[in-house]
């Protein structure tokens, strides 16, 4: 079932980063950074999970996490209900941050359809695109099915479909307070991914990374190079090792591999050259 997943830990306090402007986007502002890297995370996921990220993209990038409602400092709004207006609002968001750097946009499973939707929308409201899109551990959105319902499940049921998956630690399963907390922005992030559809549009005129773990199970089996069919540019499939949390379990290497595409991008070499 791809785009379903929760992966939850309690950020340390390094990890803790600011809303700047927007409770959309979740950064450490500083305008010394010469690009922009946009992470939109798994369903379950917050955008804390790419803080550490930070650190390891020094001195020339700038994570900005996308915080969708109802988790972090959001916690008391409603989660988002509709993909649609979900996609508009964050392309919003996005554009008006826009303050002339480069930047790309990272997603995961459920984020990975996010950010391809938020290129679209970016592009069907006249705004710059992202220079490079990260598309990781998901099943082209031209070819996914909706999957089953899980957002309609039971909570004990929901849990051990949760357990299956591999991504939640077995002391937070079993914690039923804090499951009864998580469960409602779960059930939500369920029901986007189950009410996704596909729509077709022009190929978008960037450059598009697929990112996969060589031993993640959670599809059905679709080529997920097929992900390339929606760039005009072209697109690179790299495999980690792993399964569908590869991006948790194997960090360093995938950091270090979305810094060599952005600067491929930019024709820079990496560790050298100067950003625009």
């Amino acid at each position: 079932m791809p785009g379903i997943d929760l992966y939850y830990r309690r950020p340390a306090p390094c990890m803790i980063l600011s809303a700047v402007a927007s409770p959309w986007i979740i950064h450490r502002p500083n305008a010394a950074r010469g690009l922009r890297l946009y992470c939109f995370a798994y369903a379950g996921g917050h955008a804390g999970v790419f803080a550490p990220w930070q650190a390891l993209l020094e001195p020339h990038v700038e994570v900005c996490g996308i915080q969708l409602p109802g988790r972090g400092a959001r916690m008391r709004e409603p989660a988002a209900a509709s993909f649609d207006t979900l996609i508009t609002e964050i392309t919003r968001a996005i554009a008006g941050a826009d303050d002339g750097r480069p930047f790309a946009f990272f997603g995961h499973s459920l984020g990975s359809l996010l950010a391809f939707e938020v290129a679209r929308g970016v592009r069907r409201m006249g705004h710059r695109l992202p220079m490079h899109l990260f598309l990781s551990g998901s099943e082209p959105a031209a070819y996914r099915s909706p999957g089953p319902a899980l957002h309609l499940m039971s909570d004990d049921a929901l849990v051990r479909e949760l357990a299956a998956f591999n991504g939640t630690p077995m002391e937070v399963l079993a914690n039923r307070e804090m499951m009864l907390l998580l469960l409602p922005m779960l059930r939500a992030d369920f029901g986007l991914v189950h009410g996704y559809r596909y729509q077709s549009a022009l190929p978008l005129d960037i450059p598009f990374s697929v990112l996969a773990g060589r031993r993640d199970d959670r599809g059905s089996g679709i080529d997920v190079s097929l992900w390339g069919e929606e760039s005009t540019v072209g697109s690179e499939l790299r495999w980690f090792e792993g399964d569908h949390f590869f991006i948790n379990s194997h960090q360093r290497e995938v950091v270090d591999y979305v810094r060599e595409r952005m600067f491929a991008t930019l024709g820079m070499a990496v560790g050298g050259g100067s950003l625009p």
